[in-house]
């Protein structure tokens, strides 16, 4: 499980850490950064697949995506008794994202190129990346680290170079792999690549998850639901069949799902009480496919070691939100989660549970900040020079 996830410099989060329980909640108003936690967390994991550069392109380049405001920002400014305005910068352009946990820790540092020596002169690159055993980065629990293209890695007490061409670009995680030299970092790699992100994914009447399609046994869904009548049918077979039936039951009384199979075609069917046939999911409603989605996803038979929701009640009738948030707190008891909402039902649905950790966000001159939060009871967290 995370302990502590911290960003610093990317959109609005100047400078965010957050202590991390069981159940992470992520609120407050529009515009307050809770998009940008989430896509933050997605950026991390985006560097163990080798696609962080190209995820920071579709978001416009480091340029668009680095905190736009000043370097730092005097009492002053954040009291209101004077304008927000720029100050001189004594640090380097840099965007960090990190967290720790019980078994391993991670940071990344990226910046910008020197200027004049590639034509890719917006282009991100990675200034250093360390990996360390535990919650606590101190020097003897390192057991790699990366300063530009140098690699060195400590298999036992003893540094060694890691001799191994390391594109500035591309993360340790996905560029050195050595079972007896750095097992770590191939630990770390396989263990951010299990995450799981579930975000906007369409309902309408072409939506993927709306096709009948050919099925195979389907553990893990797809963050589109192509795969959502061969997810189900999967909990049906080797998962927790009774907990989907009851899910169903809680959220539609009276209601029961089925699968059709025929040539190997699978399709969701919904019989609905009062109802003479089945209802088909080109006739189920919008917040109906949104349900079942959760369900496949939050009930899947190989669950990860953490499950990232964005707004998950988009498109849900206020009544099922109890339902959901049954759904999130009975995954939440074995996995860690997290989960971005603006919904009140849902937030008091989930709030009851102690190892719920509540962040309310707010933006104070362009920055997020724990709204409520004493910045003595914020974890101290310091980035490693480059």
């Amino acid at each position: 499980m995370l302990h502590t996830l911290a960003i610093s410099g990317y959109r609005s989060l100047k400078d965010v850490v957050l202590c991390l329980g069981q159940l992470n909640l992520i609120t407050g108003p529009n515009g307050s950064g809770k998009s940008n936690i989430y896509k933050g967390m997605r950026l991390l994991a985006s560097a163990a697949e080798g696609q962080l550069i190209q995820s920071l392109a579709r978001e416009g380049g480091l340029q668009s995506t680095l905190w736009a405001g000043p370097d730092r920002i005097s009492s002053d400014m954040l009291d209101g008794e004077v304008i927000i305005q720029g100050t001189k910068r004594n640090g380097p352009v840099a965007m960090r994202l990190g967290f720790t946990s019980e078994e391993f820790s991670y940071t990344i540092d990226l910046g910008l190129p020197i200027p004049g020596r590639t034509a890719f002169g917006l282009d991100p690159v990675i200034k250093r990346e360390c990996l360390w055993r535990g919650h606590t980065r101190m020097p003897r629990y390192l057991c790699a680290d990366r300063r530009g293209p140098h690699l060195r890695v400590r298999p036992d007490r003893k540094w060694e170079e890691a001799h191994v061409p390391l594109n500035n670009f591309t993360s340790m995680l996905t560029e050195y792999s050595d079972p007896q030299q750095a097992p770590e970092i191939m630990l770390m790699r396989d263990s951010i690549r299990n995450w799981r992100f579930y975000d906007h994914f369409r309902t309408d009447e072409d939506s993927p998850m709306r096709r009948v399609a050919i099925g195979t046994f389907t553990p893990v869904l797809s963050s589109d639901g192509s795969d959502l009548a061969a997810a189900l049918q999967t909990i049906l077979e080797i998962g927790d069949s009774e907990a989907l039936a009851v899910t169903i039951d809680d959220a539609f009384p009276g209601s029961s799902l089925h699968i059709s199979t025929r040539d190997s075609r699978f399709e969701v069917l919904l019989q609905q009480e009062g109802m003479l046939r089945p209802l088909r999911t080109s006739e189920l409603s919008d917040g109906t496919m949104r349900y079942l989605f959760l369900c496949a996803a939050l009930l899947t038979p190989r669950p990860p070691e953490l499950m990232v929701l964005n707004e998950p009640e988009t498109s849900l009738h206020p009544d099922l939100l109890p339902a959901l948030g049954r759904l999130i707190l009975e995954f939440s008891k074995h996995n860690q989660m997290f989960v971005v909402t603006h919904s009140q039902p849902l937030i008091e649905s989930l709030t009851r549970y102690d190892q719920c950790a509540h962040f309310h966000l707010k933006k104070i001159c362009g920055m997020t900040r724990l709204a409520g939060v004493n910045e003595l009871e914020i974890p101290a967290w310091k980035w490693p020079a480059r």
